[in-house]
């Protein structure tokens, strides 16, 4: 059992690797990655639309704890704010959604589990505006597309490339904060976001 678990974590791991890399990337890629024969991945997984829903509900898995566990800190809206959004950070859960939406169909479980996330992220967000501490004019439907675009950010070893999304992110955050000046664009909607997850 112990085993087992370890390689469905290995092959999670090395799913993420290769498919944010390359979503066109085939299952064998996977089994080639983790190290292990094609058979043990086809035992554990169907096919690769399937190994593509259990990444998600992993990465979504990781994006709520961090979202759960920030919400229940009692501090400054504001700190909460900033560090939840550095946490998400190195979750790193938004190199999937860039990097996959609209590659597979996801599950109602996998949109339950969004719906829970948005939910997470609206209270955070609206709990930071309500003080005061976020501009008037942001939108919760602001964050997924600033985590996919410090997401996006490869430059250097991974390292290097982590160090530099909390760069930017410390920068992104500054503009967030009341005070600046509008954007003269809307954020997205939420049909516009949930639209990206429709396949191709």
């Amino acid at each position: 059992m112990a085993e087992a678990a370890r390689n469905d974590a290995k092959i999670l791991e090395s799913a993420r690797a290769v498919f944010v890399a390359d979503p066109d990337a085939p299952i064998a890629a996977v089994a080639k990655h983790a190290g292990v024969g094609i058979g043990a991945l086809y035992r554990r997984y169907a096919g690769k639309e399937e190994l593509l829903r259990a990444l998600c509900a992993d990465g979504l898995r990781r994006y709520i704890e961090v979202a759960e566990s920030a919400l229940g800190e009692e501090q400054d809206p504001w700190e909460a704010f900033a560090a939840f959004m550095h946490r998400e950070v190195d979750a790193d859960a938004s190199s999937l959604t860039q990097r996959l939406a609209g590659t597979f169909t996801p599950t109602p479980e996998l949109y339950a589990a969004a719906a829970r996330a948005g939910e997470l992220n609206v209270a955070i967000f609206s709990r930071a505006q309500a003080a005061g501490a976020i501009r008037p004019d942001a939108s919760v439907n602001d964050l997924g597309p600033i985590l996919e675009l410090l997401a996006s950010l490869k430059i250097g070893d991974a390292a290097r490339a982590k160090a530099l999304r909390h760069r930017y992110l410390d920068i992104v955050l500054d503009g967030l904060r009341a005070g600046g000046s509008e954007p003269s664009v809307q954020p997205p909607t939420d049909e516009e976001l949930q639209a990206r997850w429709r396949p191709r």
